[in-house]
């Protein structure tokens, strides 16, 4: 792994993020063995990292850690040497620039290769790269080079499973693959168009490059008629009350879901193990019902073109009466974690109630808790692994459609006696006791459900 500590970047922040390329590569498959980390002012234009620390790269790689002159196709060697940049100039490597003063590459000399190290094949940065710095850092190290945006639609890619996932993932996999296609080595041989073969057409390059475009456009032809479809299902739900379970990638949505519904959810211990939306009633007997949406995770520099791609996904948020808005409390870094979800959800526009739910809190100290419970007070501690947590979510979530909970005492005649069933599946019962005329039940429940059930009884 590679990565440069900006001016803007404490310490807790540079580790919180190379911690989590650490997990996106897990997540992809990928054994880490080494970092090579930098403090810079900014980051090198042509090699993200100053030379000296790309040679200390190239020594994990078995590269030169130089990278060669650019050579046009079709040139040989002898004029490439006289060539001082290509055509549009971007592949031209800036003069070595002085590094910071904190001395990072001060040492001219680099580490002696241990023959014993493994070769590693890829190397992830913990950056955006441009298509000429990812270049240049393949021909210095002679290994794949994957930035953070190219890491995450590697997952994304893997973990899709239903066909409008799979369709949203491919459109941003092309959009992210189409600046960064390389001319072939063979040349610039062209594709003659128009009437009669006239004109110098296409070459090969420009048609892969077009190709891509139409790709693209199919694909967001069939996506919309399948996001016509989840309208029309949104729209049979219009008289249910909806919440959108939404929140950093891993912090324990799906599993607080698999627990407020009793429903199979799929649940790993993975960054982006859920793409895909899953809908399931709150396991609680309100009428309308109250529905739970599962939604992707949201992660720090998430790629724009996956937020366009997915809008139809998130959509479920904007949508939604309520926003359960997940964190994980353990993580050293959650704040950070809680102001990119609410970032993503005000660029989709998701303005809907939000309640924060301070989850894994069995993982954080008595201390850290009481600390929380300070900065937090309108937020809900808990673990979703813990029964009685739970409950007391599902009843919140029911009082904040429903009302408050209250007492009452209700008489149900022998003649209207099929409404005790019902009240025993929408309240607590408290008591029950049979008497001459009726039945008469004390319950605990919202006061919506009682004025329901009042008026039930009334209307016999």
């Amino acid at each position: 792994m590679a990565a440069v500590q900006l001016p803007d970047a404490d310490d807790g922040a540079f580790a919180s993020s190379i911690a989590e390329l650490r997990r996106l590569a897990t997540t992809l498959g990928l054994e880490v063995v080494g970092a090579v980390t930098q403090r810079r002012g900014r980051l090198a234009p042509g090699l993200v990292l100053g030379e000296g620390k790309v040679r200390e790269l190239a020594l994990w790689t078995g590269g030169s850690g130089e990278v060669p002159a650019y050579q046009k196709p079709g040139t040989n060697k002898k004029d490439a040497q006289d060539e001082d940049e290509d055509e549009d100039g971007d592949d031209v490597v800036a003069a070595p620039e002085a590094d910071d003063a904190d001395g990072d590459d001060a040492a001219a000399a680099t580490p002696d290769h241990d023959p014993d190290r493994p070769r590693c094949t890829v190397v992830l940065v913990d950056h955006d790269l441009t298509p000429t710095q990812q270049r240049n850092l393949e021909r210095a190290t002679d290994a794949e080079v994957m930035d953070r945006t190219s890491v995450i639609l590697s997952i994304f890619h893997r973990h899709a499973k239903t066909r409008e996932a799979r369709l949203q993932v491919e459109i941003a996999r092309l959009a992210y693959l189409a600046p960064r296609l390389r001319e072939s080595g063979g040349g610039g041989d062209r594709v003659r168009g128009g009437v009669g073969g006239k004109g110098a057409g296409e070459s090969s390059l420009e048609l892969d490059r077009r190709r891509i475009r139409d790709r693209i456009a199919e694909l967001r032809r069939e996506l919309a008629t399948i996001e016509g479809g989840a309208r029309t299902r949104r729209a049979r739900r219009d008289d249910a009350r909806t919440i959108a379970v939404v929140g950093y990638t891993n912090a324990g949505k799906s599993s607080l879901m698999r627990a407020l519904t009793g429903s199979e959810v799929y649940v790993a211990d993975k960054l982006f193990a859920t793409l895909d939306t899953t809908v399931r009633v709150l396991d609680a007997r309100t009428k309308p019902p109250i529905l739970l949406s599962d939604t992707v995770g949201f992660i720090k520099k998430l790629p724009h073109d996956l937020v366009a791609s997915f809008r139809s996904t998130l959509d479920e948020a904007t949508h939604a009466d309520l926003l359960l808005h997940v964190v994980d409390a353990s993580d050293a870094a959650f704040r950070d974690h809680m102001a990119v979800t609410r970032g993503v959800l005000g660029e989709i526009g998701a303005d809907a109630a939000e309640l924060v739910v301070l989850n894994k809190i069995d993982k954080v100290g008595a201390d850290d808790r009481a600390a929380l419970a300070a900065a937090f007070p309108d937020a809900v501690l808990m673990s979703a692994k813990a029964p009685g947590d739970v409950a007391a979510l599902r009843v919140r979530l029911v009082e904040h459609f429903a009302g408050a909970a209250v007492e009452a005492e209700l008489f149900v005649p022998w003649a209207r006696h099929k409404l005790v069933h019902d009240i025993h599946e929408r309240c607590q019962v408290v008591s029950e006791r049979h008497e001459d005329d009726g039945t008469r039940v004390a319950v605990r429940a919202p006061q919506a459900i009682v004025d329901e059930l009042v008026a039930a009884l009334a209307a016999s």
